[in-house]
């Protein structure tokens, strides 16, 4: 069952489920919170000749990522940072989330960004429960025109699913939890080996 309004609203005051800082009454609406882009961003190189071979041992693919992904980019609130068409890039949410073992979230990007061609997640919209840090965004700008991005700005919708019972094995209890507590940009981490 997903949360409403109330429910989400309850569940923060509980403190069974924690968003920091703590969201504005007006940004939960219907069965969301509206959540905002932070500041830091990291983009792909733009190089002819790279590539990543996905079938490689994952440290291999570690510094194949590493070198064809910038350092992490560090915007002011009151500056912008354009995304041109066709590329991609990862940026984190402001808000720090931390999810409860028997709640999961959904990631939705804004209808108004979608129709100018932002997309905000690839395939990752689940928060599984037992997460916490802040979200990674997965911006892909499939229009024809450069857009500007602010820190601050509404980007997302998160919306959250009780489950039938706290679940056995939580994120935060996997051997290798590699996105958790994250408050940074960690880039794709493929375990194979």
């Amino acid at each position: 069952m997903r949360l409403c309004d109330e429910e989400i609203k309850k569940w923060l005051k509980e403190k069974k489920l924690v968003i920091t800082p703590f969201p504005n009454e007006s940004s939960i609406t219907g069965v969301t919170v509206d959540i905002r882009l932070g500041n830091k961003f990291r983009k792909f190189n733009n190089t002819k000749d790279s590539f990543i071979d996905l079938s490689a041992k994952s440290k291999d693919i570690a510094l194949e990522i590493e070198k064809n992904v910038s350092n992490e980019i560090f915007i002011k609130n009151n500056e912008v940072f354009y995304i041109s068409p066709k590329e991609f890039i990862l940026a984190t949410t402001l808000e720090n989330f931390s999810i409860p073992d028997n709640l999961v979230g959904w990631l939705d990007g804004r209808s108004s960004l979608a129709r100018l061609g932002l997309m905000i997640h690839a395939t990752s919209h689940r928060v599984d429960p037992g997460w916490k840090g802040n979200i990674v965004l997965e911006f892909f700008n499939s229009g024809n025109i450069k857009l500007a991005l602010r820190p601050g700005m509404f980007i997302a919708a998160l919306s959250f699913e009780t489950l039938s019972q706290s679940v056995m094995h939580p994120y935060s209890s996997k051997n290798k939890a590699k996105y958790y507590l994250q408050d940074s940009i960690i880039v794709s981490r493929i375990d194979k080996d």
